[in-house]
């Protein structure tokens, strides 16, 4: 199976995390910001992730993509329902979070921007998306000071979430995207909790681009 993905994509950690826990043998190919031939010629659109199955068919809606490849063995990770109070929280703050995330994305490290090209290309989607990034990064005291207290009061919400579940798909990938942001402060319980599913998935956090 081969898995087309954005590095820097929290959709696509959605199916990188599913095939880190069940050890796959996935194949990934990142597409170059800029590509939409690629996705388009496969699935008609432009829309990351993609999943290549066994098959040869493709899919994509990346909480699609987890529940098939967690359908391939036990034990079962994409069940229960989300946890309601970690999921009311990440869709209260989702929004502050992507402001704070995409400026900074578009000066990191990831392979879909690894060319003058690619890079431009990303940032005039972005821009396009939300207006001049610079004005973004201006405003990062105001959302700094919205994310950290809503982290204080995740922090002993993760403490009591010690499965692995529906609800680590939805959380995770928002705080593995905030972890590229050098002032965000997380909690000594959010911390355990990011490396504890950052290990299991095979996956990396940001903390070393921090912006």
């Amino acid at each position: 199976m081969r898995l087309y993905i954005y590095e820097h994509c929290p959709f696509c950690l959605r199916a990188r995390m599913i095939a880190g826990f069940k050890n796959l043998a996935i194949q990934y190919s990142v597409i170059m910001e800029g590509d939409e031939e690629t996705p388009i010629k496969l699935v008609g659109k432009k829309t990351l992730p993609i999943l290549q199955r066994a098959d040869g068919q493709y899919m994509t809606e990346s909480l699609d993509i987890v529940s098939y490849l967690d359908d391939w063995s036990d034990p079962k990770y994409a069940v229960n329902h989300v946890d309601e109070a970690i999921g009311a929280w990440a869709k209260e703050h989702s929004d502050t979070i992507v402001k704070l995330i995409v400026p900074r994305f578009t000066q990191s490290d990831f392979k879909e921007i690894s060319t003058l090209e690619a890079r431009q290309a990303f940032v005039a989607r972005e821009t396009q998306a939300f207006g001049p990034l610079t004005a973004l990064l201006d405003q990062t005291p105001e959302y700094i000071a919205q994310i950290n207290p809503a982290l204080e009061q995740l922090d002993p919400l993760l403490a009591a979430h010690t499965d692995i579940d529906k609800t680590d798909f939805i959380i995770f990938p928002l705080l593995r995207s905030l972890s590229i942001v050098k002032d965000a402060v997380f909690g000594a319980e959010t911390k355990r909790y990011m490396n504890r599913i950052a290990t299991a998935a095979k996956v990396d956090l940001l903390t070393d681009q921090a912006i």
